[in-house]
C-alpha cells in the first residue's frame, strides 16, 4: 500500500522561526502608532502613584517633563494630557482658566516636547466638575447638552492657546465636534486637529481611571455614553462626527469593543484610533503580578490585537515601555 501523499501546502513553513514570523506578519505595531495618556496633578511636587494602576503616576509639572521626554525618545507618537485640579465647581471653571492645571501642563509639555511628538489634551469637564459629570447639569441633575457645548467651545480655545495640537473630545455630547470646530475656526485656530471619541461606551472598565483623576461622580453616565449592547450605534456616531469635521475618530474601550472598532475602520474616511483603557491595563497588571500570565507577551499581544482589528493608533498606558520593547525586537 502506497504512503499517503505529503501535503504540498504547509503553512507551518512560515512559522518556523522568529525571522520568518516577522517577515510574513500581517499586522505590526510601531512606536509611532502609540499614544501615552498622562495625568498631571495640581499642587504636588513629585509624582504620586495610582494604587489601581501599578506603574502609572499622577505627575507633577516637573515630573511630567521627564515622562514626555522618555516617550519622545522611545519614538511614541503622542501624549494625551489629563488634568487633576485641586478645586472643582459645578461649571468646571478650572477647565477654562488659563492658569488651570491642564492648560499650564500643556504649555509645559509643548515647551519640553517641541515637535518630537504630538501633544494632545482631553476636552471634557468631568475632571473639573464637583458633580463629576462630563457636562453642565440642570436643576434636575440632568446633563444639559447645549449648555455644555458652550463650555466645550471655551475649553477648546484655551487648550489651543496653550499649545495643544489635537483636542480629544471625550464628553459624548451631541454636536460637540461641530461646536468646537466652529469656535476654533472663528478664532483662527484652523490647524488644531480634533479627535472625536465617537464610540465611547458606558463601560465598567473605567474604574481605575476615575481613581487617577479623583472623580467625584455619583451615579453613571449612561444617558450620554453608548450602551454596551449596541454595535451599529458606534459606527453611526463615527459617521456623524466625521460629517461635523472630526480629523480622527476613536472607539473606547478597545478590547471589549473590537467588533465596533472593525466596523468603524472598514468605512471611516479618517484615521481610527482606540483607547486601551485603565481597566484593561489593571487586569493584565494584576494577573501578571500573580504570575498567571507572561506580562510582556500579554501587553504586546493585547495592543497587537487592537491594531489587527483596525486601529491606526492605540492610546495605552504601556506606550513608552512597549515602544522600547518594539525597538529592541523583544515582544515575543
Amino acid at each position: 500500500m502506497s504512503a499517503a501523499p505529503r501535503p504540498r501546502i504547509r503553512p507551518r513553513r512560515l512559522r518556523q522561526s522568529p525571522a520568518f514570523r516577522r517577515l510574513v506578519a500581517e499586522t505590526r505595531v510601531h512606536p509611532a502608532d502609540l499614544v501615552l495618556p498622562i495625568f498631571v496633578r495640581e499642587g504636588v511636587d513629585e509624582p504620586m502613584p495610582i494604587a489601581s494602576m501599578p506603574g502609572v503616576m499622577q505627575h507633577s509639572l516637573d515630573s511630567v517633563r521627564r515622562a514626555v521626554t522618555d516617550a519622545a525618545e522611545a519614538g511614541v507618537g503622542g501624549v494625551m494630557l489629563f488634568g487633576v485640579p485641586e478645586v472643582r465647581d459645578a461649571r468646571g471653571s478650572g477647565a477654562t482658566d488659563p492658569d488651570g492645571i491642564l492648560n499650564v501642563a500643556t504649555r509645559v509639555v509643548r515647551e519640553e516636547a517641541g515637535d518630537a511628538l504630538i501633544v494632545q489634551t482631553d476636552l471634557c469637564l468631568d475632571e473639573f466638575t464637583d458633580h463629576g459629570h462630563c457636562g453642565l447639569v440642570d436643576d434636575r441633575g440632568v446633563v444639559d447638552n447645549d449648555a455644555t457645548l458652550e463650555r466645550y467651545a471655551e475649553m477648546a480655545l484655551q487648550q489651543a492657546r496653550a499649545g495643544s495640537q489635537l483636542l480629544g473630545l471625550s464628553g459624548m455630547m451631541d454636536g460637540q465636534v461641530a461646536a468646537v470646530r466652529d469656535a476654533l475656526d472663528e478664532a483662527g485656530h484652523t490647524d488644531t486637529a480634533l479627535l472625536a471619541y465617537s464610540g465611547k461606551y458606558a463601560s465598567a472598565f473605567y474604574g481605575p481611571f476615575r481613581d487617577a483623576v479623583e472623580s467625584t461622580l455619583e451615579g453613571d453616565r449612561r444617558t450620554y455614553q453608548l450602551d454596551p449592547a449596541n454595535r451599529r450605534e458606534g459606527a453611526r456616531e463615527a459617521v456623524l462626527d466625521i460629517e461635523e469635521g472630526a480629523d480622527v475618530v476613536m472607539v473606547k474601550p478597545a478590547g471589549t469593543y473590537l467588533d465596533v472598532l472593525a466596523d468603524v475602520a472598514a468605512t471611516s474616511e479618517v484615521p481610527v484610533w482606540a483607547y486601551q483603557v485603565s481597566g484593561e491595563y489593571a487586569m493584565i497588571e494584576a494577573a501578571a503580578a500573580h504570575g498567571w500570565i507572561d506580562r510582556r507577551r500579554a501587553v504586546a499581544e493585547s495592543v497587537l490585537g487592537i491594531r489587527r482589528a483596525g486601529a491606526d493608533a492605540v492610546l495605552t498606558y504601556w506606550a513608552t515601555e512597549l515602544a522600547r520593547w518594539i525597538t529592541a525586537g523583544d515582544t515575543e
